[in-house]
């Protein structure tokens, strides 16, 4: 009878024990994957900032070749630049929309976006094309090495983001404001608008600072 009696009660205290180890809810991080994508941003910060030290060392590097104030059209640069910071405009048009809960307004800002960024890809694949064509190519000199380098991975980003943003619109003509695709729009915003920022680094030190004697 007593052997009976004592293992019921040793029984409740491992689980009471067992208990104390245990959190309820979801184990994942409400706001984890903000966090990451966060993670993610600081380090693509770091690789523009290797970018930018290698062009602002070599960035005098001509070898008797053409220099920025031979190549660059800065109305050409000054119209792309307007399409990208545009694009983040009607970037922020679209996150107001969904905060209002209008799916097709929503869906209308983020299609005004993309093409905005795919206006600037084409001009920035015109500039290059027009380089490579004077004889202006990435091998010429160590300042067009860190010259096509750094504003052709931004480019590269750019692409990846409308690539990103058609994703997006697909998933939010089928499934709505779900949190999943709120989350994601969130995520996006602070990549498009980081890719902003950059470009104006990349239009200040490049460009501008690329046609002074």
């Amino acid at each position: 009878m007593s052997n009976t009696s004592v293992h019921p009660a040793a029984d409740d205290v491992h689980a009471a024990d067992n208990l104390r180890f245990y959190v309820p809810g979801e184990h994942h991080p409400q706001n984890g994957t903000l966090l990451g994508f966060w993670l993610y941003l600081m380090s693509d910060c770091l690789i523009f900032a290797c970018l930018f030290a290698v062009y602002g060392v070599v960035g005098r590097s001509y070898a008797a070749g053409p220099s920025g104030a031979d190549l660059f059209d800065l109305s050409l640069v000054a119209i792309n630049t307007s399409m990208l910071l545009l694009s983040s405009i009607t970037f922020g048009f679209a996150m107001l929309e969904m905060q209002r809960k209008r799916l097709n307004a929503t869906l209308l800002w983020l299609g005004i976006t993309g093409l905005l960024g795919a206006a600037f890809i084409g001009l920035e694949l015109y500039e290059f094309a027009h380089l490579i064509h004077e004889g202006a190519t990435p091998q010429r000199s160590a300042f067009l090495s860190a010259f096509f380098a750094l504003v052709a991975t931004h480019g590269l980003h750019v692409t990846f983001g409308i690539v990103w943003l058609i994703v997006l619109m697909v998933q939010l003509k089928k499934h709505g404001f779900i949190p999943e695709n709120r989350r994601r729009m969130m995520c996006l915003s602070m990549f498009w608008h980081f890719l902003d920022v950059v470009w104006i680094g990349v239009f200040t030190f490049v460009y501008l600072m690329g046609v002074l004697p």
